[in-house]
C-alpha cells in the first residue's frame, strides 16, 4: 500500500510539473470572422510562434454568449473578430480584460476608439460597411426590379426573397438593427422591420449566411456587410453588391482577451500578432475584403472604399452598451421575431 501511495504521489507531482509547460505552448482562440480567415489566423500564428492553437469559429452573438456562460470557469483566451458592439458589451460586463498593445500606435483612430471606449479591453482590427447583395441571374429570371435602397426591401414584389440573420446570434444583424434605428428613428425602424419581415424567408444564425445562400440560388437578396458580398462575387457567383441609397452603418471588427484567460502571455502574443501590418495584409489571400486597422497594412483594391460610402455617425458606445443591446434585442424578439412569415 505504501509503495502504491508513493507511486501515486510521484505520478501526481510529475503530472503537475508538466502543466505549465503545456500551458505555455497553447492558445484557445474564439473566432467570429469568416471561417477561412479564422483558419488563416490559426495557421499563421502557429507557424510564427510554435504555439498550438485550438480554434473555434462562431458568430459574434454566439461567442459573447459562450464567454458569458463560461465566466466562472473561462475556457477561451482570445476572442478575435466579429462586430465591435458585443465586444464592448463584454468589456462593460467584465468578461474581457485590459491589454494595451504596443502596436496601438500603428492603428487608425477608428480602431483605437474601441480601445478608448472599453478602457483597453478591446481594439479594432478591421472595418466594413453594411449593405446587401442580390443574385443577378435570379433577379432577371424572376423579372424583379433591381433594389437600390433600404426601403426597396419592404416592397411586396420581394416577398419571400430576402434572407437576413437573427440579431441575437449575429453581430451583422445587430448592426443592421442599430443602423436602422439611427438612420430612421426607432419607431420608423421597427415599422420597417415589421414590413420587411413579410419578405424574409429565413433568419439565419450566421451573419454571412444570407449572401452565401443568394450565391447558391437559395434566395434572391442577402443582407450582409458589403465585403462579404464582394467575397461571394469574387468566388464566381452572380452577386451584385448594394450600398443603400439612404446611407448605412458600419462595423469595427474587434478583438478582446478573455477575463481569466488560462494562457494570458500567449493571448497577448496573439493580440500583437493580429494587429501587425504583415498579418493584416494577408486577409485578401483568403478573400476577406475588410479594411484593416493597421495603417501600414495593404487593403485589397476590391474592398469597398469607406471614403466613398455614405456612412452614418454610428454610435458604438451607445449601441455597444449592455443595457441598450439587451433592450433592442428584447424589442426585436417581442415585435419582430415573434411574427409569422
Amino acid at each position: 500500500m505504501r509503495r502504491t501511495t508513493i507511486s501515486g504521489l510521484l505520478t501526481l507531482l510529475l503530472g503537475l510539473s508538466t502543466l505549465p509547460a503545456l500551458a505555455q505552448g497553447r492558445l484557445t482562440l474564439y473566432c467570429s470572422s469568416d471561417a477561412a480567415w479564422c483558419q488563416q489566423a490559426k495557421t499563421e500564428f502557429e507557424k510564427k510562434t510554435g504555439i498550438s492553437v485550438d480554434m473555434t469559429r462562431k458568430s459574434s452573438g454566439e461567442t459573447y454568449a459562450q464567454i458569458k456562460a463560461e465566466s466562472s470557469n473561462p475556457k477561451g483566451d482570445v476572442w478575435w473578430g466579429g462586430t465591435g458592439d458585443p465586444h464592448l458589451q463584454a468589456a462593460e460586463e467584465g468578461l474581457t480584460q485590459a491589454y494595451a498593445s504596443p502596436l496601438r500606435t500603428q492603428l487608425f483612430d477608428w480602431a483605437n476608439s474601441q480601445a478608448v471606449a472599453s478602457k483597453v479591453r478591446t481594439v479594432g482590427i478591421y472595418s466594413g460597411a453594411l449593405g446587401y447583395g442580390f443574385n443577378t441571374e435570379l433577379l432577371k429570371k424572376q423579372g424583379l426590379p433591381e433594389p437600390k435602397c433600404w426601403k426597396d426591401l419592404i416592397k411586396p414584389v420581394y416577398k419571400g426573397k430576402i434572407q437576413v440573420a437573427n440579431p441575437n446570434s449575429s453581430g451583422t444583424a445587430y448592426t443592421l438593427l442599430a443602423t436602422l434605428v439611427q438612420l430612421f428613428g426607432e419607431d420608423e425602424a421597427f415599422k420597417f422591420l415589421k414590413a420587411m419581415n413579410a419578405n424574409v424567408n429565413q433568419y439565419t444564425k450566421s451573419g454571412s449566411a444570407p449572401i452565401k445562400a443568394a450565391g447558391a440560388g437559395e434566395t434572391v437578396i442577402g443582407i450582409v456587410f458589403a465585403h462579404d458580398a464582394v467575397a461571394v462575387a469574387e468566388a464566381g457567383f452572380p452577386i451584385k453588391t448594394v450600398i443603400p441609397c439612404e446611407g448605412t452603418g458600419y462595423e469595427i471588427g474587434s478583438m478582446s482577451i478573455v477575463q481569466g484567460a488560462r494562457n494570458l502571455e500567449n493571448a497577448k502574443k496573439f493580440y500583437d500578432f493580429a494587429l501587425d501590418a504583415e498579418f493584416q495584409s494577408k486577409a485578401q489571400e483568403v478573400k476577406s475584403f475588410q479594411v484593416p486597422s493597421n495603417k501600414a497594412a495593404k487593403t485589397s483594391p476590391k474592398a469597398p472604399d469607406l471614403k466613398k460610402i455614405k456612412l452614418i455617425d454610428y454610435d458604438f458606445v451607445k449601441y455597444g452598451s449592455s443595457a441598450e443591446r439587451k433592450r433592442l434585442l428584447k424589442k426585436w424578439d417581442d415585435e419582430i421575431g415573434s411574427l409569422p412569415r
